[in-house]
């Protein structure tokens, strides 16, 4: 409990100290690309936002790392139709952030049409001038 306490302290003192509203943009656009090609799965769109060290959890307890997610994603595995994304939020300390969000989502997963609502957290890190998602936990609401 205190290190939580301690790390929500961090977070809005960066946030307030070194005005990270311009990393929340540039973080923001992130997800927003990857939203996207989540919805259009592209291989070379995929490696460009997913870092190399990938941990990718499913809400079912799949986990996968970054050749899985892609694999899985070009061949249809995970299908996603339309994906909208509410209530997000992002704190950014320095080259790292984290963002919540709730997820709504038409799937074709294998061939069959679903729909999921989940909470997602995902963490997100700077790699040279672009941002990368490292890390992806999701959660049936």
């Amino acid at each position: 409990m205190k290190v939580v306490m301690w790390l929500m302290g961090v977070s809005m003192w960066a946030l307030r100290a070194f005005g990270q509203k311009g990393g929340s943009v540039e973080v923001a656009r992130a997800v927003e690309s990857f939203r996207n090609v989540l919805i259009t799965p592209d291989k070379a769109k995929l490696e460009e936002v997913l870092s190399e060290q990938l941990s990718y959890g499913h809400s079912g307890g799949r986990i996968e790392n970054r050749d899985q997610c892609i694999e899985n994603l070009l061949n249809g595995n995970s299908d996603f139709v339309s994906i909208d994304l509410t209530d997000q939020t992002i704190i950014c300390i320095r080259k790292t952030a984290v963002v919540r969000h709730d997820l709504f989502a038409k799937t074709n997963d294998k061939g069959v049409p679903g729909q999921v609502r989940l909470h997602v957290m995902t963490t997100w890190v700077k790699e040279g001038k672009q941002w990368k998602l490292l890390a992806r936990q999701a959660v049936k609401i």
